[in-house]
């Protein structure tokens, strides 16, 4: 057994407690990992507010990164000492995994939404003995401690800063995924991005080095598309009547090429639609929730529209953050600017900031040596 504290979340509306707990060792397949910082993400709001089915009480946290402390005996490619990303889990052999299209692994929801391993159990124990829900999204990285799956990590240059890249398991791939891996846009392409959080605004980094133009940003806060117009959109929409005819206006020629949809209310996604000029597609990357009904008049699918769900930015992930840290290197994709540090046991405030938009990414900074 291996030690550590860990965040631990009982039902919603509780107050987050940091305790110690407990953790195997890793398995044949598993890796130990020191987790250096961890992201907040806005999926986990939504677990910690209850509006995702998960077992409780429960550890979250799904944007980590560390060092890698123990391997276990089937492991090979990681050693001790390695700094590494953690990112989702993927069973490695389904039809979508072996296509490089892990984020549609066959098996994601029991790997990452189920409270345990893929046999049930969980690596995570409070000092009593009584497990916790532990694995979200195959981490649970607000703990110092993780025992995660091989598969779900890259490893990091020796380098870059560790205690920055963990969001890029997670929020700022799918922005910049759903752009570069799905969009694909040509120079020139006219993209909307509507919402401006830390998914939104990665995407409009990710347009702008891909060099599409204009790039609209829209939002209801005026200093997030400020943010935006600082890293590459050209131009700020308020979210508000007349949006849509202000994105047409900008962009001409019956609207957008594209458009990356980042909030997941049923308003944004029809906006993201009819914003597309005719055979444009919109990428929906906001309803992590996956409750409620979008209703789409038929009408709006004509002309060669296109809807599509996007996952993980459709990122491969040993392949996708690096090409992310490379673009960072340049100067291309500065998501550093969206972060702000918190102590681990600021935990509440971190998600207060989250919650409130004052910060962008808040990322937990552990204290483990």
């Amino acid at each position: 057994m291996f030690e550590a504290r860990a965040a631990i979340f009982g039902e919603a509306g509780e107050a987050i407690r940091i305790e110690p707990v407990r953790l195997e060792a890793p398995r044949a397949d598993e890796v130990l990992v020191r987790i250096v910082a961890t992201g907040i993400c806005h999926t986990d709001l939504l677990a910690r507010d209850g509006h995702l089915p998960y077992r409780r009480p429960a550890v979250f946290g799904h944007e980590g990164s560390g060092i890698v402390e123990a391997v276990g005996a089937a492991v090979t490619g990681f050693a001790p000492g390695d700094p590494v990303v953690v990112t989702y889990r993927s069973c490695g052999a389904c039809p979508n995994c072996l296509d490089a299209r892990s984020a549609y692994c066959e098996d994601k929801r029991r790997l990452n939404f189920s409270g345990g391993r893929a046999d049930g159990t969980s690596p995570v124990f409070r000092c009593d003995g009584t497990a916790l829900a532990a694995a979200f999204f195959g981490q649970s990285s607000f703990a110092e401690r993780v025992v995660v799956a091989a598969r779900a990590l890259v490893r990091l240059p020796s380098d870059v800063p560790v205690e920055l890249m963990g969001p890029l398991g997670c929020g700022f791939q799918t922005g910049a995924g759903a752009v570069l891996n799905v969009l694909k846009p040509a120079p020139g392409s006219a993209l909307a991005v509507i919402g401006a959080g830390a998914v939104g605004l990665a995407a409009v980094m990710a347009a702008k080095t891909a060099g599409a133009f204009p790039i609209v940003a829209v939002d209801r806060d005026a200093a997030r598309l400020d943010l935006a117009l600082e890293l590459g959109a050209s131009h700020a929409v308020m979210a508000e009547e007349g949006a849509l005819d202000q994105i047409r206006a900008i962009a001409g020629r019956g609207g957008v090429d594209g458009a990356v949809e980042c909030v997941g209310s049923a308003a944004t996604v029809r906006l993201a639609l009819e914003a597309l000029r005719m055979g444009g597609t919109a990428a929906v990357t906001g309803a992590a929730a996956g409750t409620g009904d979008i209703p789409i008049p038929a009408a709006t699918l004509l002309y060669g529209r296109t809807l599509r769900g996007v996952v993980q930015g459709d990122s491969n992930p040993p392949v996708f953050i690096p090409r992310l840290i490379d673009l960072w290197r340049q100067g291309r994709f500065p998501f550093d600017r969206l972060v702000r540090f918190f102590p681990f046991d600021e935990i509440e405030a971190a998600f207060a900031a989250a919650a409130s938009g004052k910060v962008v990414k808040p990322i937990l900074r552990m204290a483990v040596p």
